[in-house]
């Protein structure tokens, strides 16, 4: 019959495919037990970190970057860094900073210079304005979005007033 498959001669040199293939055998044991620390933890030394049991509320601002994985309320300023919400992270502020990644939660507005990133296990309720924004499949956003474009930044003064307001509950 056409649909029936005839067995083909195997070339010289080379194996029969029907032959199982041997198991793989370890040649060199891992020695290295050591645990690596996940990425949602990893600080880098320029970076401030506001650890899983810190709770703070109030007015925040810096010169360098900064990573929160516990809880804020308030309003964070970063005019010149990154600020990062981790998985655990739980940020209830109007944020303004060059770029903002987001894995944890946020509740407010979001001004960047740069970039905002939202990632997959990320969750924003807030308007969102920056020249680049990225949302990740599988984040939650609700909010509106506002793409600078490049004679816009030139033309307004990064973080006016007018760029991010409070939201009123």
């Amino acid at each position: 019959m056409l649909w029936e498959k005839k067995p083909q001669p195997t070339p010289p040199g080379q194996r029969p495919t029907s032959l199982p293939l041997p198991n793989p055998v370890l040649e060199t044991p891992m020695k290295d037990a050591t645990v690596k620390e996940a990425e949602s933890t990893t600080v880098s030394p320029s970076q401030t970190l506001l650890g899983p049991s810190v709770v703070l509320k109030g007015e925040l601002a810096g010169d360098e970057d900064m990573r929160i994985e516990g809880q804020f309320d308030g309003s964070i300023k970063l005019p010149d860094h990154c600020l990062t919400v981790g998985q655990r992270g739980q940020v209830k502020a109007n944020i303004q900073a060059t770029r903002v990644i987001i894995s944890g939660s946020v509740t407010g507005n979001i001004s960047a210079r740069e970039r905002i990133e939202i990632r997959k296990t990320g969750s924003v309720m807030g308007d969102l304005v920056a020249p680049g924004i990225a949302i990740e499949d599988g984040a939650y956003f609700k909010g509106s979005i506002e793409i600078l474009r490049e004679e816009e930044r030139r033309a307004t003064p990064a973080f006016s007033a007018s760029t991010v307001q409070e939201t009123s509950a």
